[in-house]
């Protein structure tokens, strides 16, 4: 009974959202005073879904394998916060992970308290049209409460790729991401059915772009440690198609951020952030569709059947139309104040924008470009990291050359310093950074001390606004975050190293400074695996580290996996995998160092702070009347 009951759970939030959505409409067109109240059935909704979703969990912790997706993730030998992660593991559930989020979204929004009931009641209709069309789709092409066609006594397990760590939480803050972007949808098609309205929807809905930002930053970081972690590679970013997937709406999110901001402070840009709010959930569905089309073969991929992308595609097309033909008709009564001069905050937040909108556009060509050309018939063309990392490159630099100019310039016009300050400042930063790099590398690159030079102009530049302002904001973490993440990103790129030797126990190599002996294998049992352990043994005169990378094997998937094993330093990871084994007692190791490969992801954590930071009460709107004042 408890899966019929979250089946019927989902039913109900699917119907009740169709028909309302449908009955608030026809109200709206009859002109009625006081149409449907969506509040209370958006927050019966969220309560209903979360229902649904924690009965299909209950499922898998009880090892229902009557039911197609349970036997399909779930193993009775898997432990149980897998099986609970395995909700959202594969395709049916984590399309009922959206629902859920979607409803959830809805719920809070009907709870906060301030907003004008009308323009609301617009916002949660539009949010009402979503839950119903992904409801839809769940239940008819792709529900997880589905009885398996036979009956089997032990399920397929979970994916080995996916036992670990990083899927309880990596999914669902993704998700959290991706579907908080459709609350700022949401309220830019409410602001342009209500053009009363235009002016007051950004003050209302910077607290919901704000939390979508974070989520979606903090999912993306916490996939490229799970990655890092996991597959065995070493890398942190692959430019796989559905990485860059989740890359493109954090672009855009992050350019809807600044546009928000110039329009909350100056009314400027007011078109810019109408139209990015469309463009950045589009986004997030055109990702959802890359992973579902069955267009491409991934670690990520969920489902290989080219229906479900069709669907997809329908509900995108639906969305982009609807925004896009009401923002061009509207387009006109859209005002914004011009920018008054070229040296002023607002003119480095459009620079920006365009920065920004030139790397999204950069990532969607390197992303689809193959995809399409392969699936015309023309063949195949491979658009790899060189590609990325080539054009990447300077729109870094002159991102961070931007922002570093940002705690100097009003919001207006003018500095807020001497130029003689600020040239001697800028110097003495690009010093600093140069020389805190060559005092770390033996062989210099000129790459590398670029961007040393322009982030450390960032973080001194920011910090002596601090200093001068005694304020730290939303603004100042996020670049700060950026910088140490650039740094971070071009110092595990030009001064990282592998090696990959045929090892035994009594073996011993010499790595760089280090020498690396082979003490052992060991074998043991884990729940649903079988491994077999590396012990070995780093030494450099009295410093040394023991590392025990693992090749696992799964014997329900047939699947062998390797474990690997790091050891973290301040200034980087030695990070050693375990391969097959090549001879008798002999085994392929693959011995890596990954140089500064944690500041990428604390420069991230550092920028999710300012974001968490801006999202205390009220602060948001402090903070960007605060930076005015202070221009």
């Amino acid at each position: 009974m408890v899966g019929e009951w979250g089946h019927f759970a989902l039913i109900w939030v699917v119907v009740s959202s169709s028909v309302s959505a449908v009955y608030y409409a026809w109200q709206k067109q009859q002109k009625l005073v006081q149409p449907l109240s969506l509040s209370n059935i958006a927050r019966l909704n969220g309560l209903l879904a979360s229902l649904s979703l924690i009965l299909l969990a209950v499922l898998f912790v009880q090892d229902q394998f009557q039911y197609d997706y349970v036997a399909s993730h779930s193993n009775v030998a898997l432990p149980i916060y897998f099986k609970v992660a395995a909700v959202w593991g594969g395709h049916q559930g984590s399309m009922l992970f959206w629902v859920f989020t979607l409803s959830l979204w809805s719920a809070l929004i009907s709870l906060k308290k301030g907003h004008e009931r009308r323009f609301v009641q617009d916002v949660l209709w539009v949010m009402m049209l979503f839950v119903a069309a992904f409801g839809w789709f769940t239940l008819i092409a792709s529900n997880p409460f589905v009885f398996s066609p036979s009956i089997v006594e032990q399920g397929r397990d979970l994916n080995p790729m996916l036992q670990d760590i990083g899927l309880i939480f990596h999914p669902p803050l993704l998700y959290l991401g991706y579907i908080g972007f459709s609350t700022v949808f949401a309220f830019a098609l409410a602001a342009l059915m209500n053009p009363t309205e235009s002016e007051q929807w950004i003050r209302m809905c910077l607290p919901w772009a704000l939390s979508a930002w974070f989520c979606l930053t903090v999912g993306i970081l916490v996939g490229s440690w799970w990655a890092y972690n996991e597959l065995g590679w070493g890398g942190w970013w692959f430019w796989d198609p559905v990485e860059n997937a989740s890359l493109l709406p954090w672009l855009t999110g992050t350019a809807l951020l600044h546009a928000m901001v110039a329009v909350r402070r100056n009314q400027q840009m007011q078109l810019w952030a109408l139209t990015l709010a469309l463009i950045t959930f589009c986004l997030s569905i055109l990702g959802t569709f890359i992973v579902r089309s069955g267009i491409l073969t991934s670690v990520h991929a969920f489902a290989v059947d080219p229906n479900k992308g069709i669907a997809l595609l329908l509900i995108l097309a639906c969305a982009m139309s609807a925004g896009f033909v009401l923002l061009i008709s509207r387009a006109d009564s859209i005002k914004s104040r011009a920018i008054e001069s070229l040296l002023s905050r607002s003119y480095l937040i459009l620079l920006a924008l365009g920065l920004l909108s030139v790397a999204t556009l950069t990532v969607l060509l390197g992303t689809f470009y193959p995809m399409i050309y392969q699936m015309l018939g023309f063949g195949q063309v491979s658009v790899g990291a060189p590609y990325f990392n080539t054009l990447f490159l300077p729109l870094t630099v002159l991102v961070l050359g931007t922002m570093g100019m940002v705690p100097f310039v009003k919001s207006h016009s003018g500095v807020s310093a001497s130029w003689r300050f600020i040239g001697v400042l800028f110097a003495l930063s690009t010093l600093v950074g140069w020389g805190v790099y060559t005092l770390q590398v033996n062989a210099v690159s000129f790459t590398t001390l670029l961007v040393w030079g322009v982030a450390s102009w960032v973080v001194i530049g920011h910090l002596y606004w601090v200093a001068r302002h005694r304020k730290i904001t939303f603004m100042i973490l996020a670049h700060i975050g950026l910088a140490v993440s650039a740094v971070g990103a071009v110092m595990n790129s030009q001064h990282s190293y592998e090696m990959n030797k045929k090892m035994s126990p009594g073996t011993s190599i010499q790595v760089a400074e280090w020498q690396v002996d082979y003490l052992e294998t060991n074998w043991y049992v884990g729940g649903n695996y079988t491994a077999q352990q590396g012990v070995v043994q780093f030494s450099q005169g009295e410093r040394t580290f023991v590392l025990t990378p693992e090749r696992r094997h799964y014997p329900v998937r047939v699947m062998n996996m390797s474990e690997p094993a790091i050891h973290s330093t301040w200034f980087g990871d030695y990070y050693l995998t375990l391969g097959p084994r090549v001879s008798a007692g002999a085994y392929a190791v693959k011995i890596q160092y990954k140089a500064y490969i944690n500041w990428v992801w604390l420069g991230v954590l550092i920028a999710a702070c300012g974001a968490l930071l801006a999202l205390l009460p009220g602060y948001q709107i402090k903070e960007c009347d605060y930076v005015a004042k202070q221009a």
